[in-house]
Formats: structure tokens, C-alpha cells, sequence
């Protein structure tokens, strides 16, 4: 059956205008569809001038309770001044019901994609991700899962094979360098079962509320001489994957390019940070163990979104035994580099 014709099927450009209307938002017949994979997002030019974003989410990935955190995460961070795009309360709600669907409405925030090779713009970023992480650290999200092993690793390799989406001629060269990778994770104190714990005497790094996804194409960045809502430099405009985890999530994908260049923009990253907020040196050794994860869970959701009719068309390359191939040479890759020392900054 393909998963998402099913979902998504009935949320015709006439669903989201009268979803619209059912909070009190009137198009005037202008309605555009954004990227996205997980959700349904559209663009609505509003008959009193106003542009919004409708955000349709995915049924059965979030619960309610969990994408009312994301909800109330954003309130905060905006209450504190942090330059985020909030969904919209609407008589007194920030999640609303149509037509079988769960949505959300913000405001629309323009930018560009912020320069990652100017040191100023990284320290600029580092300075917002600590106020972001000041926000984060106040008090835990109760119902969002945890960036962990078991759900990032142990459980996509689990199913993977369950579903025998690895093909054969590559399964058991792939299923040897996930699970040394695995093991490799599974040695570092923050996936040994106690990470996490918000002990200050524990000598354990601390879990904090994230962005959770923050790379370049999560931030947009708002030249000095432009007027915004939002101010100047930059901000989200998506939390949909927040989760807890350590600071050090919501940096290393900021970071590319060789070992002096990643040390650079840390290094940057790291001089805006402490600005606001004391950074844990010691997180900076699961940066590789984090990107270890990343690249599981990654080749499991594209598994585990394969009959929807946009990811055959956006990634092409997936599923062949050379994409697998590749996939056991980046973990083999990925267990080396968890051995080397961590960047220093």
C-alpha cells in the first residue's frame, strides 16, 4: 500500500483552505506547497494581505501531547527573546483539527541560507544557540523521546534487517559495520544507559531540550539592512524534530570540510557560544558518535518512507546494493573516526 497517498490523499488544496477558515483565516485563492517530506506545509496569501504558513502534520509520528511541546518549546523561546518562527495561537490554541488532520499555522519568515565560511556569521550563530540552549535547559521535555542509542541505532537496525531492506548480496558486510558501530557508540558514557541525567555532581554530560535537527537548511538568516519581525541574523523555522540530547547536537552539523576547517568553524561556533552560555568541552567527543547515528536512522527512514511517491522521485540513489556498499564504507569510516581524538576548540 503506498503509505503516504493514504495519509495524505484527502488533504486537498480545498481541505487546507476550508482548515484554514475554520480558525478564521480566509485565503484569497493563493496557495503554494512547500518542501517537506515528513508533513504537508503550504503557503496561503491571506484576502487581509497576511502570508502564513499551515503546517499539516504526519499522522501517527508525534503524538498530540509530543507536538504540543514542540508548540510550547517555540512560545518559550520566543517569550525569552530568541529569534524563532512560533506557530500562531488561534482562539487560544496553537494546534487545531480538520478533516481528519492535525495542523498548525505560523506566520511566514523569508531569509537566505546563512554563509557558513564567514566567521561571524558562526559566531552569531553560536551566540543564538546558547540563548536557545539557556530556553532548553530550564526544565525537560516530558512526553519528546531522547536523542539515544535505541531508538537512533539499535532500533532502525533491527528493522532494517526485519524487513529485509538491505539487499543479501550486502546484508552481512552491512550488518558487521552497524553493529561494530553500534558497539563503538554504546562504549561512550552519555549511550552507556546513564548519559543524560540533569546531575550536576554526576560528572555526566547533561541532556537539554534542542533543536534537534540543526543544520544550514533549518536557519535563515536576515541581512542587518532588511526589516523582520524576527530581527536581524538568524533563525528557525523548524522544530519539529526537538528532542533532548546534548548541546553539542545543535553544532557539529554547522561543521564541514576537512579537520582544520571543522576545528575553524567550531572554534567560532564555540567563541559566540560562551558569550551566553558555559559549553561542556567533554561533548565534544560525541560529535562522531553522533553523526554515527545520524547515518543509521537516516537509511531507516528512507526505508521506512519508500512507498511515498515524492522519495523514490528525491532519492533516486537509495535501496541499490552500491548505496548499501557506500553505507558500509561511512560506518567503517565512522568506527575509525570514533577512535581518533575529539576536535578541540
Amino acid at each position: 500500500m503506498n503509505t503516504e497517498r493514504h495519509l495524505f490523499e484527502t488533504l486537498t488544496p480545498d481541505v487546507v483552505m476550508d482548515a484554514l477558515a475554520s480558525v478564521g483565516l480566509y485565503g484569497d485563492g493563493r496557495l503554494q506547497a512547500l518542501s517537506s517530506y515528513e508533513n504537508r506545509v503550504y503557503q496561503s496569501h491571506l484576502e487581509d494581505g497576511q502570508v502564513v504558513v499551515a503546517k499539516f502534520y504526519r499522522p501517527e509520528r508525534w503524538s498530540e501531547a509530543q507536538i504540543q511541546e514542540e508548540h510550547d518549546f517555540a512560545a518559550e523561546l520566543v517569550a525569552a527573546e530568541v529569534p524563532v518562527v512560533a506557530p500562531l495561537a488561534l482562539h487560544g490554541a496553537t494546534l487545531h483539527h480538520h478533516g481528519g488532520f492535525v495542523f498548525s499555522v505560523s506566520p511566514r519568515r523569508g531569509g537566505r541560507p546563512p554563509e557558513l565560511d564567514d566567521d561571524e556569521v558562526l559566531e552569531w550563530i553560536g551566540r543564538f544557540l546558547a540563548r536557545l540552549h539557556t530556553v532548553g535547559a530550564a526544565r525537560p521535555f516530558v512526553h519528546r523521546p531522547a536523542l539515544d542509542l535505541q531508538t537512533f541505532a539499535r532500533e532502525p537496525y533491527d528493522w532494517l534487517l526485519t524487513h529485509q531492506m538491505v539487499p543479501l548480496d550486502v546484508q552481512s558486510a552491512w550488518q558487521k559495520a552497524c553493529q561494530d558501530a553500534i558497539n563503538s557508540i554504546a562504549a561512550c558514557a552519555y549511550f552507556s544507559g546513564s548519559g543524560g541525567r540533569n546531575d550536576a555532581d554526576s560528572g555526566v554530560v547533561r541532556s537539554l531540550r534542542l533543536h534537534g535537527d540543526c543544520h544550514a537548511g533549518n536557519i535563515l538568516w536576515t541581512p542587518v539592512d532588511v526589516p523582520a519581525s524576527v530581527g536581524p541574523g538568524p533563525h528557525f523555522v523548524d522544530l519539529d524534530d526537538a528532542r533532548m540530547g546534548p548541546a553539542v547536537q545543535d553544532v557539529w552539523m554547522l561543521l564541514s570540510g576537512d579537520r582544520a576547517q571543522r576545528t575553524r568553524q567550531l572554534s567560532c561556533l564555540l567563541d559566540g557560544y560562551e558569550q551566553f552560555r558555559d559549553f561542556d568541552r567533554r561533548e565534544l567527543a560525541l560529535i562522531e558518535p553522533l553523526r554515527t547515528l545520524r547515518l543509521i536512522h537516516y537509511s531507516a527512514w528512507l526505508a521506512r518512507r519508500w512507498d511515498a511517491p515524492t522519495f523514490p522521485l528525491n532519492f533516486p540513489w537509495f535501496g541499490s546494493s552500491d548505496y548499501w556498499q557506500g553505507q558500509v564504507q561511512m560506518l567503517q569510516d565512522q568506527v575509525e573516526a570514533m577512535q581518533e581524538a575529539p576536535l578541540s576548540a
